[in-house]
């Protein structure tokens, strides 16, 4: 049977069946071929062009164009410049700011030291606090 089938088979062991439009039938619409979205991108065409050049000149890949590496290059010493003038502005406090520095740290530490040792005294000790408060204020206005 399997010999029978390939026999018949005129186009010598193609499995691919011919399209009817290629015989040239006028009522046919024949059908477009669909474009690929990315190679149809803008972007992409550009890349390839640029890509296509570098080849030509000998370029690897990875090289960049000469813009955006002096782009970057900008960039970078700008970066560094601005870190450098940080530093500089760090280093060239007056005497008089850095006392205020040290005084605002050491005030930041007794603060946390107090809520420290807030947070350990026991609920009782909180709440004798809080009515004692309040006895004092309802007293002040009893007595006004």
């Amino acid at each position: 049977m399997y010999t029978e089938i390939q026999r018949e088979r005129p186009d010598g062991g193609n499995i691919l069946t011919h399209p009817d439009y290629i015989d040239g039938n006028p009522d046919l619409i024949k059908p477009k071929k669909l474009l690929n979205p990315v190679k149809a991108s803008k972007s992409h065409q550009e890349l390839h062009r640029e890509l296509l050049m570098n080849h030509k000149r000998g370029l690897g890949v990875d090289s960049k164009p000469e813009l955006q590496r002096v782009l970057e290059h900008r960039r970078r010493d700008l970066l560094i410049k601005q870190k450098k003038e940080e530093e500089e502005a760090k280093k060239l406090q007056s005497p008089f700011e850095k006392e205020l520095l040290k005084r605002h740290q050491r005030l930041d530490q007794l603060e946390k030291e107090q809520e420290k040792q807030e947070d350990h005294a026991p609920e009782f000790i909180k709440v004798k606090e809080n009515l004692r408060r309040t006895s004092t204020v309802t007293g002040d206005e009893k007595a006004a």
